[in-house]
């Protein structure tokens, strides 16, 4: 996947770029594979109800993953690498959820 990008001379203070992607049962089975992170509230719908958030989630770190594709392939150029972030979630991603990266 690639897409348009800057170079980091083209690059101006409050320019922004945005990703979207619905969140997949595919997307949550193969994070946790690749992370090893099974949870059962990431992959147990029966577990997940019996739980605050009363269904299954996301990883919040998979949708964490969509700014990496906005820095790295949509705003500053393809290979960018971004080197910290501070996080707080602020509400739970699901299955069918349209998630939108905006940097």
């Amino acid at each position: 996947m690639r897409f348009k990008e800057k170079s980091i001379d083209e690059l101006k203070v409050g320019d922004s770029a945005e990703w979207s992607r619905t969140v997949t049962e595919d997307d949550v089975r193969l994070f946790s594979k690749a992370t090893g992170d099974f949870n059962p509230v990431y992959l147990d719908q029966a577990y997940a109800e019996k739980t605050f958030f009363k269904g299954r989630i996301a990883h919040g770190v998979l949708s964490l993953g969509y700014i990496s594709t906005v820095l790295g392939n949509v705003l500053s150029g393809y290979g960018t690498i971004y080197l910290s972030q501070e996080v707080r979630f602020l509400a739970s991603v699901r299955i069918g959820d349209t998630i939108t990266a905006r940097v």
